[in-house]
């Protein structure tokens, strides 16, 4: 992923308003992200951590969502599979984010969601460059490069959901 600025990253929600993505936190070490490593840009407000954002470089140009994620449940105590990259988690490694819909649909209270990795660094589990335990990468007879277009292909499905 080519390295993103703070005006490009802002300018690229599609869930929310241009107010709210001006007052949004991004991260601080927005510099020193991998960039080369990743297929996409997410992270968690420190400031509100049941907020969540992810960017994209689809289509030749950035698109975020605004994510906001449930609470822990009973059922986090088992092993759960990331809808994204098919990373498996134990306890709260995968969680259940929401993003409400782009347009008079999201406005009206609707939204989409899916189980992702909590902490939204799906590119470096599928690159094998952050673990999450024994057990947690499937082995796959894919190349690295297919398993990172798959990631970026259920990424883009995911934003589609939103946009629709």
């Amino acid at each position: 992923m080519k390295q993103l600025t703070e005006p490009e990253i802002r300018a690229a929600f599609l869930n929310c308003s241009k107010g709210e993505a001006k007052r949004m936190n991004l991260p601080r070490d927005l510099a020193e992200q991998p960039w080369d490593d990743l297929d996409f840009l997410g992270w968690r407000d420190p400031q509100a951590p049941d907020r969540a954002y992810l960017v994209a470089v689809l289509d030749g140009r950035p698109q975020g969502i605004v994510l906001r994620s449930t609470g822990a449940a009973a059922w986090q105590a088992r092993r759960s599979l990331c809808s994204l990259c098919m990373t498996s988690h134990t306890g709260g490694g995968v969680s259940l984010l929401v993003a409400p819909k782009a347009g008079p649909a999201g406005r009206e209270g609707n939204s989409v969601g899916a189980y992702m990795c909590s902490d939204l660094a799906c590119s470096l589990y599928v690159r094998g460059l952050k673990n999450a335990g024994a057990g947690s990468r499937l082995h796959e007879s894919l190349s690295l490069e297919e398993t990172t277009a798959r990631t970026l292909a259920n990424v883009a499905e995911f934003i589609a959901k939103v946009t629709a």
